[in-house]
């Protein structure tokens, strides 16, 4: 099987997914061709990867923008279908709305395989960006022979539009996470950079980014201030968001540290009192995944896909952009050992339920068999 995969400008996450989906699929003896921009294929597909041994992906560059530029989206357009119609896959399978419908117009015209098309995002706040937004989900919708969604509201959204849903993409988190827990040396080390000793540590993971629901996350912590012992906030990855976000903790007087690119995740999870997923917005968030693992108490927002990687016993689940329900819910936990307790141990029952990226690899060639299937004949 031949199968080509179109991404857009994208970040870790759905970088990752793309990659482990790309090898998966490789070692399983299909064809793979990645195509996308050269920075994203620098970073997820080097020429020279410390890769797993067996077959590997190629790349291709094709420069699909993240917002609208016509004269470049035509010449993207252009030169994918040069390239598809030279590759001739038996499916495509492009990841977010932006790669969906540049592929979807390269296909047209050609004797194509199937497109597939997987939504990684929901629709930003009203404005331009929504505008665009709702002009692509309508050519993915019209144009994909099935589309997989993150969440399940994402899904409901394309079946509206009248799109092939196929379900529920499977995004699991990377298989590196170590086998047991975390050296305990480490872990009091990077408490012990973060907080005094006694002071509780709420973490929060994830790009500085608006969707990422960080400002409720400093209005929450300002509700806080002045307890003793008062929680203090490990923010770990980086943004367009870190300057604004430094200045407003500066301003209110809040205790937080900004960690930046942190390659010790189970470190600092196993360390935290608390993990604090704020977000205005997730499809199937790895950190949500990754705290499940290791089993800490976890407060999130009840958005998108994090109810349907929780369940009901697993997170205490606020309403998004509630800065006074985050910092009760986050006081509860850290008032209340005997919660935090019962959090911890269905977080790990939880997390052992969760898809593996065997599971996603598996998936996704079933959809690719399906779709490269040809129709049966009419009666």
């Amino acid at each position: 099987m031949r199968v080509a995969y179109v991404i857009g400008t994208v970040d870790g996450g759905v970088g990752e997914h793309v990659t482990m989906l790309a090898r998966g699929c490789a070692q399983r003896g299909a064809e793979v061709t990645v195509y996308g921009p050269a920075q994203a294929g620098g970073r997820f597909f080097p020429a020279d990867p410390p890769a797993p041994p067996g077959p590997a992906a190629g790349f291709v560059p094709v420069e699909i923008a993240d917002r609208p530029r016509p004269a470049r989206d035509v010449a993207a357009v252009l030169r994918l279908r040069g390239l598809l119609a030279d590759a001739r896959p038996d499916v495509v399978h492009a990841h977010g709305l932006r790669a969906g419908a540049a592929a979807a117009f390269a296909l047209m015209g050609l004797t194509r395989g199937a497109l597939a098309v997987t939504v990684h995002n929901g629709p930003p706040g009203p404005g331009t960006a929504a505008a665009v937004y709702a002009v692509l989900e309508r050519i993915v919708a019209r144009r994909a022979d099935a589309v997989t969604c993150v969440s399940a509201d994402l899904a409901a959204r394309m079946r509206r539009l009248g799109a092939a849903v196929a379900g529920l993409a499977v995004v699991p988190a990377p298989a590196s996470w170590p086998a047991g827990p975390p050296d305990g040396q480490a872990v009091a080390a990077a408490r012990a950079g973060i907080a005094r000793p006694g002071e509780p540590v709420v973490l929060a993971v994830g790009r500085l980014a608006p969707q990422k629901g960080f400002a409720t996350l400093l209005a929450a912590a300002a509700r806080w201030q002045g307890r003793e012992p008062c929680p203090v906030i490990a923010l770990a990855g980086t943004g367009p968001l870190d300057q604004a976000l430094r200045a407003a903790a500066d301003a209110g007087g809040i205790r937080m540290r900004f960690l930046g690119q942190r390659g010790d995740v189970p470190v600092l999870l196993a360390g935290a009192d608390v993990v604090a997923v704020p977000s205005l917005w997730e499809g199937q968030p790895l950190i949500v995944q990754e705290a499940l693992r290791a089993g800490r108490p976890l407060v999130a927002s009840r958005v998108g896909g994090i109810p349907d990687l929780t369940g009901q016993d697993a997170a205490v689940l606020v309403p998004p952009a509630d800065a006074a329900a985050l910092a009760d819910a986050v006081l509860s936990v850290l008032d209340d050992p005997a919660l935090a307790d019962k959090l911890g141990a269905a977080a790990r029952a939880r997390a052992a339920a969760l898809p593996r990226q065997d599971d996603a690899v598996e998936a996704a060639l079933d959809l690719y068999r399906r779709l490269a299937s040809p129709a049966p004949a009419p009666s």
